[in-house]
Order: structure tokens, then C-alpha cells, then sequence
């Protein structure tokens, strides 16, 4: 049997509503602010290039489907002699021309990537021959990767290809590059 309500429990059912509702927002604000995530500014969003509706996907996404240990691998020539500002902005550079390049191709592959830490290993080759060769086995293995090209304006020749970021499964990365030493 059902119990008829009077005005008065109606006001405490409402008022216990009102507390736990309360109580809930509190909890959501106090764990948004602890564990904020941050979001992209405006210029972050504007640097990316428009989606052309024409890209096509990236053979490295199917494989993200079915891998999960991503990591990139940057190649820097060292006959070059930069300096370690030089190095840092071209690696930044390079870094951020690769994931321009799969924003709209490759998402999943660029998310295990974050998922894994955005994992970075930086690598030295000796010549442009041993990065062009890097550049084939990479192509050949249908590896995503940006060679980043120097303006010139500081202590590089104008057009010339200082460093090369690779992503993809930390196994088929170490294919091109597990042999190289690190910077």
C-alpha cells in the first residue's frame, strides 16, 4: 500500500534532492579542478592546417587499430654541428611537422602516441646520405615522417635538411632506426 505524502515530507524529499545535488557539483568541481585537462588555445587550433575534405588516411592508422606501443623517433645529422638551441627548434620543428601531417590522416596513431607518454627519442645520423637512406626504409615500411628543412637565417645553409621525425609501433621504428645512437 502506498503511503499518501503530506506537504511536509514532499519539502524534505526536495530538500534531500537539493543536498545530494549539491553535494554532486561539489564533487565535480573538486575533481575538475584537480585533474584538469588542458585545452587547446586559439592559436594551438589556428596553426593547424584546414581539412581539405581530400586527405587520405594514413596506412600507419589501420595499424594503431591493432597496436598500442607508439613511440617517435627524431634523426638529427650531426655533421652539421648545430648548436644545442639549433638542434632543440629543429626537433621542435620536426615534431611539430609530423603531427600537422596526421592530425586529419592518421588521429588514432597520433592518440596512441599520446596515450603512450608522446614517448621522443633523439638520434643522431653522420650525413644527409644516412637520413636519406633512414627516409627510404621508413617510406618502404609505410612509416609516417617529416624531414624538417632549414630556412637558413642562423647557422644552417638555406635548403638543408637538418632533422627527421618518425612515429609509429616502437617494433617497426626500431627497424629504421634501432641501430642509431642517441644525441
Amino acid at each position: 500500500m502506498s503511503e499518501i505524502q503530506g506537504p511536509e515530507s514532499m519539502d524534505l524529499t526536495w530538500l534531500k534532492m537539493l543536498a545530494v545535488g549539491a553535494g554532486c557539483l561539489g564533487l565535480g568541481y573538486i575533481l575538475g579542478r584537480r585533474f584538469r585537462l588542458p585545452l587547446p588555445s586559439n592559436a594551438a587550433i589556428n596553426a593547424l592546417p584546414p581539412y581539405d575534405g581530400k586527405s587520405e588516411i594514413h596506412e600507419i592508422e589501420k595499424i594503431a587499430e591493432v597496436m598500442d606501443d607508439f613511440k617517435m623517433v627524431l634523426v638529427v645529422r650531426n655533421d652539421l654541428k648545430m648548436g644545442k638551441g639549433k638542434i632543440a627548434a629543429q626537433c621542435s620543428h620536426a615534431t611539430l611537422g609530423l603531427y600537422k601531417k596526421l592530425f586529419y590522416r592518421a588521429p588514432k596513431a597520433l592518440q596512441r602516441w599520446e596515450m603512450c607518454g608522446q614517448v621522443k627519442v633523439v638520434t643522431r645520423v653522420e650525413n644527409e646520405e644516412e637520413l636519406l637512406l633512414l627516409q627510404n626504409r621508413a617510406k618502404t615500411l609505410k612509416l609516417p615522417m617529416h624531414i624538417t628543412i632549414d630556412a637558413g637565417k642562423t647557422q644552417i645553409a638555406p635548403n638543408t635538411r637538418t632533422v627527421m621525425a618518425i612515429l609509429g609501433p616502437c617494433d617497426i621504428v626500431d627497424e629504421v632506426t634501432g641501430e642509431l645512437k642517441l644525441l
